[in-house]
């Protein structure tokens, strides 16, 4: 009998030791149900990803200093890496199933063209001052293959050497109004 108690004592702390040494249970403070796991699917995590992305690329407005003479030139074009994800938002590739259907496409060119650059009136922006809006609009046209693989009911493959996508976009950005003091920074309304 006291060989039976001594093998079920010593399986018991195997065991007790296994489970430890397992991750299963730690020693220390709990976060009791927010301690579970949470599954975040990889589409769900790059969704926000993208937006943290351009968030803190591309959704700010420049402030600028005044304009100086008449001459007035716009901000840089925007970039490939803009357009692209422009482009990805008008045209979502779609149907991305293995075996059913799927997209591809290779960009073969990118095409820029400014079609507005102009300047509102000064007004009065709250938390900025008076300020001018410029304007640019930009004409973009994103040339690029296309190939999609349907897989169900008949394999078949469209391609599409010439597709052409055009859209627009808008840069606006401000310029105070009036001249700045010698002793004031000239970023003290961008932070």
């Amino acid at each position: 009998m006291a060989s039976v108690y001594i093998r079920s004592s010593i399986a018991g702390l195997l065991l007790f030791v296994l489970t430890l040494s397992s991750g299963c249970f730690t020693a220390g403070p709990s976060l009791g149900p927010f301690s579970v796991p949470v599954i975040v699917f990889p589409f769900i995590q790059s969704e926000y990803e993208n937006l943290a992305y351009e968030s803190s690329r591309f959704n700010g407005v420049d402030i600028l200093d005044p304009i100086v003479g008449p001459d007035h030139v716009a901000l840089d074009p925007p970039t490939d890496d803009q357009c692209v994800r422009h482009f990805s938002k008008i045209r979502p590739i779609t149907g991305q199933v293995p075996g059913l259907e799927t997209s591809r496409r290779d960009i073969v060119g990118i095409t820029k063209e400014l079609i507005a650059d102009y300047v509102d009136e000064p007004r009065f922006f709250p938390l900025i001052g008076p300020a001018q809006v410029h304007h640019a609009h930009y004409k973009i046209t994103i040339y690029f293959k296309e190939t999609v693989n349907v897989g169900w009911p008949i394999p078949h493959t469209i391609t599409d050497d010439e597709a052409v996508e055009v859209f627009y976009i808008d840069k606006d950005h401000l310029h105070r109004v009036g001249a700045l003091a010698s002793n004031v920074p000239a970023d003290i309304h961008q932070h």
